[in-house]
């Protein structure tokens, strides 16, 4: 038996197949420029279509925010700098076009890889993912495609990257296994999208099994069981109906109301990140939407931050596809892991402490005042809340709330309908949970938001997989920590999420 984490929780009984890249040997030669220049554009040409592919089969399977990735990808590509970088190696020394290619990627690669800020960092994957494909392109190797699956199957690797996950046939793909990645890996977030088993950071499976191997894969407690007996394979087969049956059994209660055993109501809601994500919640009985991360919105922009009217459109779709239900949206909350393509942020030794959220939109007033408009225009369509992201004292949520309420009166002024907006703010900052009762006083309600809350007071970044043990959601000092922010909200009558 192989031990793992559990990434996407269920059980698959399969063989395996096991996914091997093409190795690429690439070595200098002397070369026509002339063509190269056109294997190389022809090789960018059939990358992007290649993306774009990927794209079009994951959208049927992956909500609006797992696809970012690829958008991501297609810049990457599409950036004139990468491109012009390796024609230049290929012009100023005649070199073969793959060579080029490699060169550049490696110095960019390396450049990512050393920078101090971790979303950065992290896109070194993103530039291995896309510029391996590019360079098999050049090459003439195929990628395996695993859309072409055609029997039932445990894939395992190395890893997978947005590309492996995102064309995986959901018929034939059971599940997966990886011997790197974490629970919030691209991997990870899109197998629970697509609610198939995944176990990462299982070592030595590629040298354990190969393919053709019977496993049973325990996405529930995160093992590899390898050649089992029929007993087992009994055992877990009834085990994954169960998981199924329980699963069926959830949704069958999706519509109804959603009460404690003791007797108290609880509110169900879903978070997005497009409008387009509005249909999944409804379809799961979603009771309203607990968050809007509206910084996708500005990710998805390509040349400059989205204006009112593109903003408001977004907004009022949101509410009016809610009914009626409550909106909680998020204003921008950028900086730290989130970048954006066309905004250069001063370079900061830790970006995760700097000027993001609300701190990036007090000091730029000007973005700030566009997305609340935008969003006190769309007010009147629906039962709308505002949260500010990141506040850590009391004077700077009255800063905030007083951006808020000049572009109300000025909207008010204008003749345009603005409705009645509930305005809180999300707790996920170790002081403001302390400071909750005085905070209370002066925001409408609270939303916690326990993933950085963890990670700021345990000192323990989320996506570290040596210090992964401090990264406890159950821990005392969490614990306390939210109950201080629910009572702080409850003792002045204000609702906490």
């Amino acid at each position: 038996m192989l031990k793992g984490i559990a990434a996407s929780q269920g059980i698959a009984i399969a063989k395996v197949y096991k996914l091997e890249q093409p190795v690429l040997k690439i070595v200098q030669t002397s070369a026509n420029p002339e063509e190269e220049l056109k294997k190389l554009d022809s090789a960018f040409t059939k990358t992007i279509a290649d993306i774009e592919q990927i794209k079009e089969v994951a959208s049927k399977t992956l909500a609006e925010e797992e696809l970012a990735i690829f958008d991501a990808h297609l810049m990457m590509i599409g950036d004139p700098e990468f491109r012009a970088s390796i024609e230049n190696e290929i012009t100023s020394n005649s070199v073969n076009a793959e060579y080029a290619a490699d060169c550049v990627s490696k110095m960019m690669i390396s450049m990512f890889e050393s920078m101090d800020d971790e979303y950065m960092r992290a896109r070194a994957a993103d530039i291995k993912d896309v510029s391996f494909r590019l360079l098999c392109n050049i090459t003439g190797n195929e990628i395996p495609n695993l859309s072409t699956l055609n029997e039932p199957v445990v894939v395992v690797a190395k890893d997978l990257t947005p590309s492996d996950t995102g064309s995986l046939n959901k018929e034939f793909a059971k599940g997966f296994a990886t011997e790197i990645g974490g629970r919030t890996s691209h991997s990870a977030i899109m197998a629970r999208s697509l609610e198939i088993p995944a176990i990462v950071g299982v070592n030595e499976i590629l040298n354990t099994l190969k393919s053709g191997d019977l496993v049973i894969l325990d996405a529930i407690n995160g093992e590899v069981i390898t050649n089992p007996t029929e007993e087992q394979i009994a055992e877990y087969t009834k085990r994954a109906e169960e998981f199924r049956a329980n699963k069926e059994a959830l949704k069958a209660l999706k519509d109804k109301p959603s009460v404690s055993v003791d007797g108290h109501k609880v509110e169900l809601v879903g978070n997005i990140g497009s409008p387009a994500d509005v249909d999944a919640v409804n379809a799961n009985g979603g009771e309203g939407v607990g968050l809007f991360r509206t910084e996708f919105l500005y990710m998805k922009s390509e040349n400059d931050f989205p204006n009112e009217d593109m903003q408001f459109a977004a907004y009022k779709s949101v509410l009016e596809g809610m009914n009626g239900k409550q909106v909680v949206i998020r204003t921008l909350d950028i900086g730290g892991d989130k970048k954006l393509s066309y905004y250069q942020f001063e370079e900061e030794m830790n970006p995760f402490l700097g000027v993001r959220a609300v701190r990036f939109c007090l000091s730029r007033k000007d973005i700030f005042r566009v997305q609340l408009r935008a969003l006190l225009r769309a007010s009147a369509f629906g039962k709308l809340c505002i949260m500010f992201p990141m506040i850590a004292t009391v004077a700077e949520f009255r800063e905030a709330k007083a951006v808020y309420d000049e572009e109300r009166a000025k909207l008010i002024a204008e003749g345009v309908t603005v409705g009645d907006v509930q305005v809180g703010i999300m707790i996920e900052i170790p002081a403001a949970a302390v400071l909750a009762d005085q905070l209370a006083k002066e925001a409408d309600f609270f939303s916690i938001g326990t993933n950085d809350l963890i990670q700021y007071s345990m000192a323990a970044d989320r996506m570290s997989q040596p210090v992964s043990y401090l990264y406890q959601p159950l821990n005392p000092s969490v614990l306390r920590l939210i109950k201080m922010a629910i009572d702080g909200a409850h003792k002045e009558g204000k609702w906490c999420g």
